[in-house]
């Protein structure tokens, strides 16, 4: 069950990410971005992780 809470909260801080506007903030733009693809990549592993457990 913790690990399902941690993908939906790997998924909302992606979702914050994406909303959050860095205007003409070019590095904190980048930063955004890399923070958004971490995300992601751990929602893929929370994912894989809940799949082999069922």
């Amino acid at each position: 069950m913790k690990f399902r809470t941690c993908r939906k909260e790997a998924k909302e801080s992606q979702l914050w990410l994406r909303l959050l506007h860095t205007g003409d903030a070019a590095d904190l733009d980048i930063k955004r971005q890399a923070l958004r693809q971490e995300a992601h990549e751990l929602k893929l592993i929370l994912t894989a992780i809940i799949k082999k457990l069922e």
